[in-house]
């Protein structure tokens, strides 16, 4: 039974959970589910298992694939799909990034880790700007619609409807089911238009689904 603790080790624990924190914070300071506490834990844990592994003869790579796995279930449990958009995606990736910090740690690569943290911090922090400058470019979106009947005035409603909000729309599919018409359309423009569109959307009552 050996209760030492080796000097090395003791600089990853630290290294990591100054990793983790640094990214931790700016996830907590968002008010994101994957908060302080969770990051600094993902980021320790994986510097304990990439520690541990270097005391088992050729396990180092069993315990690293293990350690991705792992992440990725977790991962895989913050991202969710509504009808409009994708939900948890940079929290996702976020965990998996801490996870591959902290196994930089724990192999001791310390100068490697605390540049890949600052990198991190840096890109978290300015991603709200520049997705509002993103949003100002002109972007795609595929919208599924369900109208109420087959009346095909109703498509010729929507269209001047995407015109007036300065957005251009290429009908990719039209369908009709049950007598009711579906169309998929394709639609270009800025993403505070396209928002505007859709809201203006929920008031039709000629549409009974969209996503």
């Amino acid at each position: 039974m050996d209760f030492t603790v080796a000097y090395e080790d003791l600089v990853s624990v630290a290294v990591s959970v100054i990793c983790g924190g640094i990214i931790g914070f700016e996830r907590e300071f968002k008010n994101k589910s994957t908060g302080f506490r969770t990051i600094v834990l993902i980021c320790l844990g994986s510097t304990l298992f990439t520690i541990v592994s270097r005391f088992g003869v050729g396990s180092d790579d069993r315990v690293s694939a293990n350690i991705i796995t792992g992440i990725g279930f977790i991962g895989a449990g913050v991202i969710f799909k509504d009808k409009l958009s994708v939900l948890g995606l940079t929290t996702a990736a976020v965990i998996w990034t801490t996870a591959a910090i902290g196994m930089t740690v724990g192999i001791g690569y310390y100068g490697m880790a605390l540049v890949f943290t600052v990198i991190t911090f840096i890109v978290l922090s300015l991603v709200t700007k520049i997705e509002t400058l993103i949003e100002k470019l002109q972007k795609n979106k595929t919208i599924n619609i369900d109208f109420s009947d087959a009346d095909c005035s109703y498509l010729e409603l929507l269209k001047e409807k995407i015109q007036a909000n300065r957005l251009k729309c290429k009908i990719v599919q039209v369908s009709k089911k049950d007598n009711k018409l579906s169309v998929v359309i394709l639609i270009s423009g800025t993403k505070e238009n396209l928002n505007r569109l859709q809201e203006e959307m929920m008031q039709m009552p000629e549409i009974t689904d969209f996503y």
